[in-house]
């Protein structure tokens, strides 16, 4: 059976044609609006700003940005695998659909941890950026404490970097963080004046 014959007998009868087609019209408005107010096509870029879309993520995003690490890292160099391009937007998906969940249940926590899974991203882009400086360190040591370092993660010696101690939301209460914009278009704004 050929694809065209499939979408024949799809097909809605005559009598439903308008109301089917005025529905596929909701709902694909309706999605756009969803992707629109949430902002979805920014968490396709490596932007940091990115990570304040979620307002529990303010403090980490201020102490980014007062860190060594924004001079030369985004959120996604630390935070998202990048041993090849389809592991990192699945784990971005991954992980979106996970903090997306959360949110819009309401049960994201006072403080946030990061997940085991995370923790291991995070190591290896330790080592995959300080690599050179590792090796140094290493014949520096004379490898000395080679056998603790592979058994160890970086962020057990510094856990502070870059993010600093950040253990609650009032952790950083001057934090300056870029405000989201209205997800308001102008149009109706103007509407309801």
């Amino acid at each position: 059976m050929g694809i065209f014959k499939m979408l024949t007998k799809l097909r809605p009868p005559d009598k439903w044609k308008t109301s089917v087609i005025i529905l596929i019209g909701i709902a694909c408005g309706l999605g756009l609006i969803v992707l629109q107010s949430s902002k979805a096509t920014s968490y396709l870029s490596d932007e940091p700003s990115t990570c304040v879309n979620c307002h529990i993520m303010a403090p980490q995003y201020a102490t980014y940005n007062h860190s060594s690490h924004r001079e030369w890292a985004t959120c996604n160099d630390c935070h998202v695998p990048h041993n090849n391009v389809f592991n990192k937007y699945y784990f971005k998906a991954k992980d979106g659909l996970r903090h997306a969940t959360i949110f819009t249940l309401r049960r994201e926590p006072q403080v946030i941890f990061i997940h085991e899974e995370g923790k291991e991203v995070v190591h290896q882009n330790c080592i995959r950026c300080h690599s050179k400086l590792l090796d140094v360190d290493a014949k520096l040591a004379q490898n000395q404490y080679s056998h603790e370092r592979s058994e160890r993660r970086c962020v057990e010696c510094h856990r502070e970097v870059p993010h600093g101690r950040v253990n609650s939301l009032s952790s950083t209460p001057n934090a300056r963080v870029p405000v989201p914009s209205s997800t308001v278009p102008d149009w109706l704004k103007e509407e309801i004046k």
